[in-house]
C-alpha cells in the first residue's frame, strides 16, 4: 500500500501539526511513509445485514450482534439495515512501530500518526466501493465500537459475525482492543431514503465540540462522505 497525499496529510494533523511550517520534519516523514507502504497488507470485509429495534436494542438479524445504547440507537434512525465493516493494516504496522520504538520514538511517533490515517483511507475505500454496490441507498457515517454509549465489549460479537479472526486475521484481545492495533470496525447505517445531513458529517459525531480536527479544518477520516 503505498500512502498518498492525503495519508500524509491527515497524519500531520494527528501529529498536532496546527497548521504550522512542517517542512523539517517532511524528511523523516517520507523515510516512515516508504518504510510502512512496504510493510503492511490492507484487507477490508463487510456485509449488510437487517435491523430490528427491540427492547434490547438493534438487533443485527441473523446474528448473535445487539446494538445497544441511546447513540447508536439515534445515529441508525430510519436505517432498515446496517453493513458491518472491518479493516485492518495487518500486523506488519505494529510490527515496524515496535521496532522504532526500540531506537528512535519521533520516528515511532510518526510512523504511528501515518498508520492511523492509512488503515482510515483503507476504511474509505471499502466505504466506496459500499456506495458503488449500493446506489439507491443513503448511508450514514461510520460508528465504531467504544463511540457514544456503544460498547466496546462488542468487538469479539462483532468479529464473529464477520469471521473476522479466519479471513482478514483480525482478533481481539480480552480487554476488547482490536489486534492488529491498527484496524478499525464500524457500523454503517443504510436506509431507503434520505438521511439528515448530522448523520452523514462531523455535526452527528460525540466528539464535535472538542474535535481537534474539525477545529484545524480537518476531520478524522471516519466521515468522507457527507
Amino acid at each position: 500500500m503505498k500512502l498518498s497525499q492525503t495519508d500524509i496529510d491527515r497524519a500531520l494533523v494527528y501529529m498536532g501539526s496546527g497548521g504550522r511550517d512542517t517542512s523539517s520534519l517532511m524528511p523523516l516523514v517520507k523515510e516512515c511513509s516508504d518504510r510502512l507502504s512496504e510493510a503492511v497488507s490492507p484487507l477490508y470485509i463487510y456485509r449488510l445485514f437487517p435491523l430490528l429495534r427491540t427492547r434490547r436494542g438493534l438487533e443485527v438479524c441473523g446474528t448473535e450482534l445487539i446494538l445497544t445504547g441511546n447513540s447508536i440507537s439515534e445515529h441508525l434512525e430510519g436505517c432498515g439495515s446496517c453493513i458491518l465493516l472491518c479493516a485492518t493494516l495487518s500486523s506488519g504496522a505494529d510490527k515496524v512501530i515496535r521496532q522504532l520504538e526500540a531506537y528512535d520514538m519521533a520516528a515511532a511517533f510518526v510512523t504511528d500518526c501515518l498508520a492511523s490515517s492509512a488503515v482510515e483511507s483503507v476504511c474509505d475505500r471499502a466505504e466506496a466501493e459500499i456506495r458503488e454496490r449500493l446506489p439507491r441507498k443513503w448511508l450514514t457515517w461510520r460508528y465504531s465500537p467504544g463511540y457514544g454509549d456503544l460498547p466496546l465489549g462488542l468487538q469479539r460479537t462483532f468479529l464473529n459475525v464477520l469471521d473476522a479472526q479466519k479471513r482478514i486475521g483480525l482478533n481481539v484481545t480480552d480487554s476488547d482492543m482490536l489486534v492488529p492495533s491498527k484496524s478499525v470496525t464500524a457500523v454503517i447505517g443504510v436506509s431507503d431514503s434520505e438521511i439528515v445531513r448530522s448523520r452523514r458529517g462531523c455535526t452527528g459525531c460525540n466528539m464535535y465540540e472538542n474535535c481537534k480536527f474539525r477545529k484545524g479544518g480537518d476531520h478524522c477520516g471516519a466521515q468522507s462522505f457527507t
